[in-house]
């Protein structure tokens, strides 16, 4: 009972429920399931920001998140005195169990403690208004870092995982498509300044943001 006094239980409820109506109801449609090019085709010069290195995500961690196609480099900045973790996962649909792993749970569970959590507008080169996405402040023992974050599908940025799940149900009625990718740029914060580490990190949206829209599906 405590559960259903619980405004936000009733509302993850409330959308699991119209999410099960509506794949149930869609499920004998073929999904428009959109072309897609390898996200390893993402450019390692990104306005003057350097790929360093590129890690292969190992394939335990590939069946956890189910993900169709994944990115994961390491960039640094035009005056190399700064470097950006960039992470991808595309998923092709989400009918069938497919889903971004929100940061807000993955980690916590490695062992990165929250520190802060909100959202900030960034203004984005070919938009009209400043795209708005989550900042996550973490620690894990004397290391912090900001996470910048956001769900992308169909040209639109999406940061909150409610809302995700509602553009999901109205895309698959209008659509029939499902996909989704999740966007996640890391910056370790030194000497204790997460200011500074954040500007790193909006600096690095902004430089990404545009191939990055060429390179997911529309």
């Amino acid at each position: 009972m405590n559960f259903l006094r619980n405004k936000y239980a009733r509302i993850v409820t409330v959308i699991l429920i119209l999410q099960g109506i509506v794949f149930y109801a869609v499920a004998l449609r073929a999904e428009n399931a959109p072309p897609t090019s390898p996200l390893a085709s993402l450019p390692v010069d990104i306005a003057g920001w350097q790929m360093l290195k590129e890690f292969k995500i190992d394939q335990d961690t590939q069946d956890v998140l189910k993900a169709d196609d994944t990115l994961n480099r390491i960039y640094v900045n035009p005056a190399r005195d700064a470097s950006a973790f960039l992470f991808i996962a595309f998923f092709k649909t989400q009918r069938y169990g497919q889903a971004p792993h929100s940061p807000k749970n993955c980690l916590p569970g490695n062992g990165y403690e929250p520190i802060e959590s909100g959202t900030i507008p960034v203004a984005v080169p070919g938009r009209a208004e400043p795209i708005r996405i989550n900042r996550y402040l973490t620690a894990r023992g004397d290391e912090k870092s900001v996470t910048l974050y956001w769900y992308q599908s169909h040209d639109r940025v999406i940061a909150g995982e409610f809302s995700a799940k509602l553009w999901l149900i109205a895309d698959s009625i209008r659509y029939h498509r499902s996909d989704t990718s999740l966007v996640k740029i890391v910056v370790p914060v030194r000497d204790n300044d997460a200011g500074a580490a954040t500007k790193t990190a909006v600096e690095f949206v902004k430089a990404v943001f545009s191939p990055l829209a060429r390179q997911l599906p529309t």
